[in-house]
């Protein structure tokens, strides 16, 4: 019955590959792809159910495919199905059926039809891996799919400022919680030297004892894990990019951060729930996130001035108690709230446009303005207070930005000097010399390999860092971030003798071929435009929609997507960090937070936002 599991994954996509070949005026056929393929893979998941419950639901863990094994590393796709499962597999299904029939009409004659249905489909697929996974890795592939769908549909309007922009900012907060899993995962190898799988965390003696032996190991699992669960479901501190991604469709805003994306974060937490279970300072630390939570969105929520703001924050709200029910145990309970609260949102969300135009013409109609007394007690004064600082959203977007992005762009800014030629050869030829050093390792000093260690890897930070905050050239930035990813697996193969060619060949093979396609893709927009600054928006995609898509492969591929071995790369990469390497694991763990937004700031910033021609369409900024 086990093996039966990856039939499920496989539905979904070949619904998205088979989406992908249809043109955008045929939407007919592409609404009647999608909404098929979820129908199909609702029934196949119910005859799946049925059957699993005559056999008395057991608990079924399937190993798929092997991608790469060697001593103490084994990165492997594993399919894992439970009461969890269940219920997160069905409730996808049956919301995602039901956006994509609403989607056929909201959407109709849209410029991007068939791109919304695509990416839904691609989303779709990324979301049933997340749900049926069975250890990290393959929870992390779907994972990342959430991600990038996510930056995809909140910039669906790609002629506007504010989408973009939004775009950005909560695929910047996703790439925090990615990071966060990475680090995870990283401990995890070197903690229990396996691979470890979801099924295991169910044995209590083994877990126990893991957690004795590695007790501030595991502090460190679970705290990663927390922060990238938080993340996801937009938990204090990070609840400000949710109202921010309803800048896309009101149907991608309803499957998106109405139901199913945003509940992840808890699927996560239920999932590990054996392996955190016992040490109760993280359950009271959970508790009290989703308390915080529960009560500063639900102040945030009541005065909002706009529907989808009210929407999300109430959303995020729930999403709290619901931390508070798993750190509880009470994970029945939470999964019928759960339930609720997505089928509730996906409502709200999907009629919101009505229902605003019947409020404004109620208040209209029968507007009562509010009388105001002149003496304020003190409960009035820390109720308007309370007011000020609920619209203000309690600062918590500028708070993260002050916080995490402008002292990464403040040092960006002071290294300006890397962005001139000269400085570019220079840094090819250290890297040349790391090259030879690297086949000579065996007659290089211990104390020196390790100062050439961590150089080349500070090295690679800092050139990520100055792309990232690079506003004159797109092609000198693409290079800054190549040449940064090269440093980075040089300073990681230098002093370890474990890391072999075939490993560096993985993560080099992904990136060399990426740097080379989005190479040309920016030469090719120089050539024909003249320019490739990044001091705005210039929405050439208009006017080279396949060059702007092949950019963007290019961009996927080069962070390391699950469809490029660079993805198998990056958990080599990670794995070979030892435990007392904390400043290589500074260094790299930062280079991997910022080359994500590095690269797709790159790609909103030369293909997306309103076209640099007055000759095209203005957009409004926000949709």
């Amino acid at each position: 019955m086990e093996e039966l599991l990856q039939y499920l994954i496989c539905i979904p996509l070949i619904g998205f590959l088979f989406s992908l070949v249809f043109k955008n005026k045929n939407e007919n056929q592409i609404s009647a792809i999608a909404i098929c393929t979820i129908g199909l893979h609702f029934l196949a998941i119910c005859v799946f159910a049925i059957n699993w419950l005559i056999q008395s639901n057991p608990v079924l863990d399937y190993k798929h495919f092997v991608f790469y094994k060697e001593a103490e590393i084994e990165i492997f796709l594993s399919y894992y199905f439970d009461t969890t499962t269940l219920v997160f597999a069905l409730l996808g299904a049956v919301l995602t059926f039901l956006v994509a029939l609403f989607s056929k009409y909201y959407m109709h004659r849209e410029e991007g039809y068939k791109r919304f249905f695509n990416t839904l489909l691609l989303f779709y697929v990324g979301y049933t891996v997340t749900v049926f996974s069975g250890n990290f890795e393959t929870l992390f592939i779907g994972w990342e799919f959430l991600g990038i769908t996510s930056f995809l549909l909140i910039a669906f309007y790609r002629d506007r400022y504010l989408p973009i922009k939004n775009a950005l900012k909560t695929v910047s907060l996703y790439r925090l919680g990615d990071i966060c899993l990475v680090l995870a995962l990283w401990m995890s190898h070197h903690t229990w030297h396996q691979n470890i799988t979801f099924m295991q965390f169910n044995n209590t003696d083994i877990v126990t004892a893991h957690i004795a032996e590695h007790y501030y190991d595991v502090l460190f699992i679970v705290t990663m894990i927390i922060i990238a669960a938080s993340i996801k479901s937009a938990q204090f501190p990070f609840s400000s990019w949710l109202p921010r991604a309803m800048e896309g469709p009101t149907t991608s805003s309803a499957i998106f951060y109405g139901s199913l994306s945003v509940h992840l974060g808890v699927f996560l937490l239920m999932r590990t729930y054996p392996y955190w279970s016992s040490i109760e300072s993280f359950k009271i630390l959970i508790m009290v996130l989703g308390a915080i939570t529960a009560i500063v969105a639900t102040l945030i929520a009541r005065v909002q001035s706009t529907v989808k703001t009210q929407i999300a924050y109430s959303s995020i709200a729930q999403i709290g108690l619901m931390f508070i029910e798993v750190a509880l145990g009470w994970h029945t309970i939470a999964l019928i709230h759960l339930c609720g609260n997505a089928f509730l949102r996906t409502y709200q969300l999907l009629v919101s446009p009505s229902v605003l135009g019947y409020l404004i013409h109620d208040q209209f109609f029968s507007y009562h303005p509010k009388q105001y007394g002149t003496q304020q007690s003190f409960a009035s004064k820390l109720s308007n207070s309370m007011y000020l600082l609920s619209v203000k959203e309690w600062n918590l977007n500028t708070t993260m930005k002050k916080l995490i992005w402008n002292p990464l762009k403040w040092v960006g800014k002071q290294l300006q000097f890397l962005q001139k030629k000269l400085a570019i050869f220079i840094l090819i030829f250290v890297f040349l010399i790391g090259v030879v050093a690297f086949y000579f390792e065996n007659n290089i000093p211990p104390q020196l390999d390790h100062i050439l260690h961590l150089l080349f890897s500070l090295i690679g930070m800092l050139l990520v860092l100055s792309a990232f905050a690079n506003r004159k050239n797109a092609i000198h930035a693409w290079i800054l971030i190549v040449l940064s990813q090269f440093y980075n697996v040089l300073a990681i193969a230098l002093l370890n003798d474990d890391y072999g060619f075939t490993e560096m060949v993985y993560y080099s093979a992904g990136v060399l071929l990426a740097a080379f396609v989005g190479m040309y893709c920016l030469l090719q927009i120089k050539k024909k435009e003249s320019h490739v600054s990044l001091d705005r928006f210039y929405g050439h995609v208009y006017e080279y929609p396949r060059l702007a898509f092949v950019f963007l492969i290019a961009c996927l591929a080069f962070v390391g997507l699950p469809f490029t071995p660079s993805f198998i790369g990056i958990d080599l990469l990670f794995s070979h960090i030892h435990k007392h390497e904390y400043a290589l694991l500074i260094f790299t763990a930062i280079n991997f937070l910022v080359i994500e937004i590095a690269v797709l700031r790159i790609y909103a910033r030369v293909f997306l936002g309103q076209h640099i021609k007055q000759t095209h369409p203005i957009a409004y900024k926000s949709s």
